[in-house]
């Protein structure tokens, strides 16, 4: 009986033992499934988060495409307006070139101007004199006329008298 007894407390033991064992396993299950809940839970709000952010992600995407195809078309304009701005700079040296050789011709043909001008009062003077000489040389004749007429009338005169 003794040894009934030390079998039935020795399974009583046992059977203690292996409730204790199933109370730890069972605590530990419900330990393992309450973190493996929120596990699930930090799962969703982080496929939440990620999902927000992919969605934030595609709006910045959009908006650097955008600026980029902006900043393309600017650059494509600055690229004419800098063609534009070269041209008028080489049309600028033309035209400076060209004002140059205007200036010069100018010079020149004011310079020859003054030239013929001078040259033209030089004439002046001259026609002057001449045409001075000349009212002399007709007050000259016109005296000897009258002379020639007198002295014509006069030797007509004296052959009438003679």
């Amino acid at each position: 009986m003794d040894a009934i007894r030390k079998k039935m407390k020795s399974l009583k033991d046992e059977t203690d033992q292996l409730y204790a064992i199933i109370n730890r396993f069972e605590e530990q299950t419900k330990e393992s499934n309450r973190v493996a809940d929120q596990a699930d839970c930090d799962i969703r709000d982080y496929g939440k988060k990620v999902h927000g952010f992919e969605i934030e992600f595609d709006e910045t995407n959009d908006k650097l495409n955008k600026a980029l195809e902006s900043l393309e078309e600017k650059e494509k304009h600055l690229k004419e307006v800098e063609a534009d701005i070269a041209a008028l700079t080489r049309r600028i040296m033309l035209m400076e070139e060209e004002a140059k050789k205007s200036e010069q011709t100018l010079a020149n043909t004011v310079t020859k101007l003054a030239v013929t001008s001078k040259e033209a009062d030089d004439v002046l003077k001259k026609v002057k004199i001449v045409e001075s000489k000349c009212m002399n040389n007709e007050v000259t004749l016109e005296e000897l006329d009258n002379n020639l007429r007198q002295t014509t009338k006069m030797a007509s005169d004296n052959e009438q008298k003679l």
